[in-house]
C-alpha cells in the first residue's frame, strides 16, 4: 500500500501542481493543496478500489483549490470592507480635524472664564472694569461718572485685571 502511494505521488505530483497553481497563484498554497489532496486519494485507495485513481484526484484537486479560492474572496473581502471603513474614519477624522477651529474653541471657553470670574468681583469692581474695557472710556471719566477719585478707579480695575490674570493663566500663553 505504501509503494502504491509512492507511484501515484511520482506520476501525478507534478502535473498536479501545475493544475493547482494555475487557479491559485500561490506556490506553497498548491503545495498544500496538492498534498491534502494526495493524501486524501491515498485515503480513499485504502478503503475502496478505485477504477481511475488520476480522474478522482482532478476532482480531489479541484474541490480543494476551489474550497481555497471561495475562501481567499472571502478574506479578500473582509480586509476591503476593513480597508474601506478605515479610509472612511480617516476621512472623518480628517474632516472633524479641518473643520476645527481652535481660536473659536479658546474665545467661546475664554469668554466663558470672564464672565465667571467677573461675575464673582463685587458689583462695583465689575462695573468699573465694563466701563473701561467694554465702553472704553477713560478713568478720569469713570471717576467723574461714579464720583470716584482716579486711584479708587484703578483700585477697582487692578482688582479686576488681576482676578482675570489668576482665572485665565492657564491661556496666557495664547494671548503671546
Amino acid at each position: 500500500m505504501h509503494q502504491l502511494f509512492n507511484d501515484i505521488y511520482r506520476r501525478y505530483y507534478q502535473k498536479a501542481i501545475l493544475f493547482v497553481k494555475s487557479y491559485v497563484r500561490d506556490e506553497m498554497a498548491a503545495e498544500d493543496i496538492v498534498s491534502e489532496s494526495m493524501v486524501s486519494l491515498w485515503n480513499m485507495l485504502r478503503n475502496e478500489t478505485v477504477a481511475n485513481p488520476q480522474a478522482l484526484l482532478l476532482s480531489i484537486l479541484k474541490n480543494t483549490a476551489l474550497n481555497y479560492l471561495k475562501h481567499q474572496a472571502i478574506r479578500q473581502e473582509v480586509m476591503e470592507n476593513v480597508a474601506a471603513w478605515a479610509v472612511s474614519d480617516l476621512r472623518h477624522r480628517l474632516n472633524t480635524l479641518e473643520a476645527c477651529d481652535p481660536e473659536e474653541v479658546y474665545t467661546i471657553e475664554i469668554t466663558r472664564i470672564v464672565e465667571k470670574t467677573l461675575s464673582s468681583l463685587s458689583p462695583q469692581t465689575r462695573r468699573v472694569f465694563e466701563m473701561r474695557r467694554y465702553d472704553t472710556l477713560p478713568v478720569k471719566k469713570i471717576a467723574e461718572m461714579l464720583s470716584m477719585p482716579p486711584k479708587t478707579i484703578e483700585y477697582h480695575l487692578t482688582k479686576a485685571l488681576k482676578a482675570l490674570h489668576i482665572a485665565l493663566k492657564d491661556y496666557m500663553t495664547l494671548f503671546f
